[in-house]
């Protein structure tokens, strides 16, 4: 992990060594590798997590809040994230 998202969402930057394995092929920009739903207990989905891969590394993984009535947090991402 290189750093956190000022703003306490949870969004964390990975730091990879780029030199012990080669970059997936996605070319040089920046792609959503994956992403999930985030849900609350009472089956609310307040946002989503988000993995992006820059050049061919995983970059950061974000988790997004789509409004305010809910705090997303990474923790409340591993409690509820249903695949």
């Amino acid at each position: 992990m290189r750093g956190r998202c000022t703003c306490g969402c949870g969004t964390t930057y990975f730091e990879l060594d780029t030199t012990s394995v080669q970059p997936a092929p996605s070319g040089p920009s920046t792609v959503v590798a994956s992403d999930a739903l985030i849900y609350t207990e009472n089956g609310d989905c307040p946002g989503e997590v988000l993995v992006f891969a820059q050049a061919g590394y995983l970059s950061w993984l974000e988790v997004c809040s789509w409004s305010d009535e809910t705090e997303v947090t990474l923790a409340l991402a591993q409690r509820t994230l249903r695949c």
